[in-house]
């Protein structure tokens, strides 16, 4: 049974979450659709550059994202407390940035009559502290846009995004890993530095770009940053994706090819947990990602008996 997401999501809290939207149509959101025989590749730069241009509106810091042929993933963090520290002309100006009008006079005109009015202030405070506005700011113009192009109307996104909450600097990593790594288990790119479209690969263009970016601390790619990321570097970052990707399971499709450098893992973990545990983001856990105990204590937390994926995380515990 679908679950109000107001359970996980406190507006008042800074959280956490990795987010999938998928695209509901037969034809693909990107890249070459064998049905259509037609290529949508160049859409992945319209979601890439609005995840982005998002991160520098909302009151948010964009870890991680990954534009696949039909869905795309985003790891995020929220933060309330900041949104609520802008002033009223902020709060304008980023409003009209994420809904311009027509001119750059218009645009001055509108801010201005948002900051006279204290309750449309209020309310565009909220929203841009509001994951399912920014799932919303994503989703709706990629689909005005790509509706466009094929000349239909109608819908272009499944109705609701799956959004997970992750409750610890481990299951953050995870997720972000997991996320990065989705091309790869897909067969699509053979390692890191060939990922299109994806955060590490932005990491790793910066690294080649300033060596001094290797050494800096891992950072959101646009956005506010948040001081309950995992410590490590951009360059142990990568190296830990890398590594993670040599240890998934050759059963999968797509694997890192064992001629490319090694990467060091930088966790307290056997290996063999850790893979388990990034692989779990897709398909053990649910709604909640964390540790046994983390996810009972969130399960009371909330008022039920359980939460899907304790069997896993209790699996994970026995490793």
């Amino acid at each position: 049974m679908t679950q109000p997401r107001r359970q996980l999501v406190d507006p008042t809290q800074a959280q956490f979450f990795h987010l999938i939207s998928r695209c509901v149509r037969r034809s693909w959101l990107c890249g070459r659709d064998s049905y259509s025989n037609k290529d949508f590749e160049h859409r992945k730069a319209w979601l890439t550059k609005r995840i982005l241009e998002l991160g520098d509106i909302f009151a948010t810091g964009i870890y991680t994202f990954a534009v696949m042929s039909n869905h795309v993933h985003v790891v995020l963090h929220m933060h309330p407390a900041t949104a609520n520290a802008w002033s009223n002309e902020e709060v304008a100006h980023r409003w009209v940035r994420l809904y311009p009008a027509s001119s750059l006079e218009f645009c001055a005109q509108k801010a201005a009559a948002i900051v006279k009015n204290s309750e449309l202030v209020a309310t565009y405070r909220n929203r841009l502290a509001d994951v399912s506005w920014l799932m919303k700011s994503l989703s709706e113009p990629i689909a005005r846009r790509a509706n466009a192009e094929d000349k239909v109307t109608g819908r272009f996104w499944e109705g609701r995004f799956k959004c997970q909450l992750l409750v610890s600097e481990k299951s953050i990593l995870a997720a972000m890993t997991y996320v990065d790594l989705n091309p790869v288990r897909a067969d699509i790119a053979k390692g890191v530095s060939t990922s299109s479209y994806t955060s590490v690969k932005m990491r790793h263009h910066q690294i080649r770009k300033n060596a001094a970016c290797a050494s800096q601390h891992l950072a959101p790619l646009a956005g506010i940053k948040s001081c309950n990321v995992p410590p490590m570097t951009e360059a142990e970052y990568i190296d830990l994706v890398d590594f993670t990707g040599r240890e998934m399971h050759p059963g999968k499709r797509g694997v890192i090819k064992i001629d490319e450098p090694k990467a060091l893992l930088r966790l307290g973990l056997d290996k063999n947990h850790w893979t388990m545990k990034v692989k779990g983001v897709g398909s053990g856990y649910w709604r909640v990602v964390g540790s046994l105990e983390e996810l009972i204590e969130k399960a009371k937390e909330i008022k039920q008996r359980t939460l899907f994926g304790i069997g896993f995380a209790r699996f994970l515990k026995n490793i």
